[in-house]
């Protein structure tokens, strides 16, 4: 049966996953600086970005399940792309390139849909105005009997998180201090029904994976 995982989600220590501002030349919003520096440094995450180099560890070791056992991807608009409200056109094709990382099918919430839009790589984005539920249902079909990835951000999964969806959540808190933005888990309750399964840290930073009972 399909699990619906997050992985890698990082976050502040004070659990903003953005700053405020988030803009083309600032995805992650202001005074989040360094966020993802942990994931960068690992040897999986330069070789996807055909990069030599890199660690190896816990820190690497958790990269490279980002994508074991992944057969399809959800994601927020916010995620995909730094425009609000209606398309101006349909140029705008990710932050990614011509070949993304997820290779898979890619079903992007949005109230606003367009056209699918095929990638190199086997990567399609899939626009789509329906519920959590609705839109889990379409992922897992196309997942074909493997699990779906929630790669985020913040809002999108605390929609899944509320309506008690997500299976295995792993989260990367970062020794940073935002103070404002997106904080994952504004409005989503006490978390009824999961529970900490491992909490780990490098030198970097710390894992940890809830799951659901």
């Amino acid at each position: 049966m399909s699990k619906l995982r997050v992985h890698n989600f990082t976050i502040t220590l004070d659990g903003y996953a953005t700053g405020p501002g988030q803009r083309m030349d600032a995805p992650f919003g202001d005074g989040v600086d360094g966020l993802h520096d942990w994931m960068f440094a690992t040897r999986n995450a330069r070789e996807q970005h055909e990069m030599e180099g890199g660690e190896e560890g816990m820190d690497n070791e958790r990269v490279a399940l980002y994508t074991e056992n992944i057969g399809a991807t959800i994601m927020g608009r916010n995620m995909f792309g730094p425009q609000r409200g209606a398309w101006e056109d349909h140029s705008w094709s990710g932050w990614w390139g011509p070949n993304p990382p997820y290779h898979n099918d890619v079903f992007v919430m949005t109230h606003h849909v367009r056209p699918a839009l095929v990638m190199e790589g086997g990567t399609t984005f899939h626009f789509v105005d329906d519920t959590p539920e609705a839109v889990l249902e379409r992922a897992v079909a196309a997942a074909g009997g493997r699990d779906v990835l929630l790669a985020g951000g913040a809002k999108t999964i605390q929609q899944y998180l509320r309506a008690g969806l997500v299976d295995d959540l792993h989260l990367v808190v970062a020794p940073l201090l935002a103070g404002a933005g997106e904080r994952l888990f504004d409005g989503v309750g006490g978390l009824p029904g999961y529970e900490v399964a491992e909490m780990v840290s490098s030198a970097a930073v710390t894992h940890v994976h809830l799951r659901r009972r």
